[in-house]
């Protein structure tokens, strides 16, 4: 019985295509044979160093984002794992899969002390929310309610960001949107975050230069705010003549004898030239 089971033959040899197929191999020198595997095996090793760094590496905090993921606006998610203000929260970023169940390995921190470094600081992009009490200042209408609205929406809960650059305060801007209710948030997208925020009235329009605004763009965000004041809903509840957070800030700047601070914006990054098989896997 031959050591391979091939079909059944009369001769109980291989089938012909098998053994000129092993003739042709023989006839290759065996330092072509040898060069060629070793090709193949270093391809597959890139490939899937890169396939690891696109889709399977996480990301563990804001330090670890570099300037080519903001260059190609990348998409992440993750679980928020706390909401310290109205417009701001910190996301640990859950790639790929084995984060739930039936296929469920991978295990999210849930004390302080192990989340430490292991999260990104995201503002959200395109809005601003009341401020709250800091360095002396007291706080402003609506920011306690405002902060519970966001708690109440996002915290414990999976969120898409499309990333931006890093603000002066080292935090990363990105645009969010809600997981999808049914399919996964790769194939669809869910509710855009901020414009929930401004629909509910718990934030204005963020109108400083160089703000982004995710794809639904400036006019869409004051279209849905115009609704929220005409609706008085949320801050705009008492009217419409509350002070706005960029008002706030300049009054208090202002009354300390100091110039608002100016938001920097980052030069646009340009991404550095790569191969055209990192190119294949970049998103």
């Amino acid at each position: 019985m031959p050591l391979i089971p091939w079909p059944a033959s009369k001769d109980d040899s291989p089938p012909k295509e098998i053994q000129a197929l092993a003739s042709r191999l023989r006839d290759i020198p065996a330092p072509v044979l040898t060069l060629s595997a070793f090709a193949l095996g270093s391809v597959s090793t890139v490939s899937g160093g890169l396939l690891y760094r696109r889709y399977l590496r996480r990301i563990k905090n804001s330090d670890w984002v570099t300037p080519d993921v903001f260059a190609k606006k990348r998409w992440i998610k993750g679980r928020v794992t706390s909401v310290g203000d109205s417009d701001n929260f910190r996301l640990y970023h859950t790639p790929a899969f084995g984060w739930r169940w039936p296929l469920k390995f991978r295990v999210i921190p849930s004390t302080a002390k192990d989340l430490k470094d292991q999260t990104l600081h995201i503002r959200i992009a395109g809005v601003d929310a009341p401020e709250a009490a800091h360095f002396g200042r007291p706080s402003q209408p609506y920011s306690e309610e405002s902060l519970a609205w966001l708690r109440q929406k996002i915290l414990g809960k999976t969120v898409y960001c499309q990333l931006f650059r890093r603000d002066q305060y080292s935090r990363i801007v990105a645009y969010v949107t809600l997981s999808p209710n049914f399919l996964p948030g790769n194939w669809v997208s869910g509710k855009s975050l901020p414009l929930e925020m401004l629909r509910a009235g718990c934030v204005t329009t963020y109108l400083q230069a160089g703000a982004e605004y995710g794809k639904e763009g400036k006019e869409e965000y004051l279209r849905v705010e115009a609704e929220a004041k005409a609706a008085r809903r949320g801050m705009w509840a008492n009217g419409l003549t509350m002070e706005s957070p960029a008002e706030y800030k300049r009054r208090h700047a202002a009354s300390e004898g100091s110039d608002p601070p100016v938001k920097k914006i980052p030069a646009p990054q340009t991404p550095s030239q790569k191969s055209w098989l990192s190119r294949l896997f970049s998103r």
